[in-house]
């Protein structure tokens, strides 16, 4: 596992563990919840619910996406060598001048 990959979990879970704990929180004032209290509660909990959702997902198509990214980086590659060796060495003479101006 990559560092990108571990790092997009880790970020994944923790937010994961946030959605948790409000959950706990809106059920542990339930019964405190009265009037205008209990429509907000009813309204976090719809947006909480839709927020899962959303990044259900999302996380899904950025998946998606970025696997067809590296089986089109694959291909090109593969088929064109030599200018994704040119463009590698551009990049990192762009990052190293970059790097060398601090």
């Amino acid at each position: 596992m990559n560092d990108t990959t571990a790092v997009r979990e880790k970020l994944s879970a923790d937010f994961h563990q946030v959605m948790d704990d409000i959950d706990a929180l809106m059920r542990a004032t339930t019964d405190q919840a009265e009037g205008e209290a209990k429509v907000l509660r009813s309204r976090i909990r719809e947006r909480l619910d839709a927020a899962r959702d959303q990044i259900g997902h999302a996380s899904e198509e950025v998946l998606v996406r970025g696997k067809r990214a590296a089986r089109a980086t694959d291909e090109y590659v593969h088929t064109h060598p030599w200018q994704a060796i040119g463009a590698a060495a551009a990049v990192g003479l762009a990052l190293g001048v970059l790097i060398g101006r601090r």
